[in-house]
């Protein structure tokens, strides 16, 4: 496989220093992986949403689904129930994912469908060019908040430890080499896979030099630790002076939502056989 024949040939229509070039090579090295491993090219699909990121879906040549603000999880699990053959990703925006897909994040993970998430998190409404979100940090001054945000961001990270989430990670464009790692890793993991991309918006809110000299890749942590994840994943509350860990915080193993389907189907199968053998032996 070649990047000419994976990447299309759409006009791109990021930003300069838009994060999504690197999230889209992070993507690209990891379908490439993939089907070096043996993984059909047609078996791999895309799920997006509404916002930049979304135009993931116009240049990566692979199966996609557009699907509507806030609700990529339920149309990529709806995918993957339909056919648990494939590999389901999905990339959805902070505001697309924290705001109006709130609650459909929380029971994809509670579900632990077998899907990847990549939250494109730049802290912004960039394609509507610059309201804040659930991560804008507090006095984040934009289109919809001139004077300031009044409300402080929650931490998504924290949200899908407590909700089920079987595999937890950050990552940061900022880190590419961790980034496309990462993106693999939450792939090949048996379950949901959170993982929150730290982006940077080049035009509404350009975070390169915090980011720069606040991220560092997590060392000697467990990820099978629930206790010392969370721990991690609170390090960081958008506090503008903290450090911000990157890489994997946790990671469990847990039956799928397709497991648990296919085993519920099985069961619903054997009684109705059986049920039909009594009848037949009435009669």
């Amino acid at each position: 496989m070649t990047a000419r024949n994976l990447v299309t040939g759409a006009q791109n229509t990021w930003c300069p220093g838009c994060g999504n070039f690197v999230i889209q090579f992070a993507i690209k090295f990891a379908i490439e992986e993939l089907v070096r491993e043996g993984v059909e090219l047609d078996r791999i699909v895309l799920v997006t949403g509404i916002g930049c990121h979304a135009k993931m879906a116009d240049y990566l040549n692979i199966n996609s689904f557009y699907s509507i603000h806030g609700r990529t999880l339920p149309a990529a699990t709806a995918i993957k129930m339909a056919n648990p053959d494939l590999v389901v990703l999905v990339c959805a925006g902070d505001g697309d994912c924290y705001a109006e897909g709130l609650d459909h994040l929380v029971f994809t993970a509670k579900r632990n469908s077998d899907i990847t998430l990549i939250v494109h998190n730049n802290r912004v409404y960039g394609l509507t060019t610059g309201q804040y979100t659930p991560t804008s940090p507090l006095g984040f001054r934009g289109r919809s908040t001139p004077e300031g945000t009044i409300e402080g961001p929650f931490n998504p990270l924290r949200i899908m430890l407590s909700s089920g989430a079987t595999f937890v990670a950050r990552a940061c464009t900022r880190k590419k080499d961790l980034l496309r790692e990462v993106i693999l890793e939450g792939i090949h993991h048996r379950g949901f896979s959170f993982i929150d991309v730290l982006q940077v918006c080049a035009s509404y809110f350009n975070l390169s030099d915090f980011y720069d000299r606040s991220v560092y890749e997590i060392e000697d942590h467990d990820p099978g630790d629930y206790d010392a994840a969370y721990k991690k994943a609170g390090e960081w509350d958008y506090d503008q002076d903290a450090r911000i860990a990157l890489g994997v915080l946790y990671r469990a193993d847990r039956d799928t939502l397709e497991e648990r389907l296919a085993a519920h189907r099985g069961s619903e199968k054997e009684r109705h056989s059986t049920i039909r053998k009594i009848l037949e032996e009435r009669s």
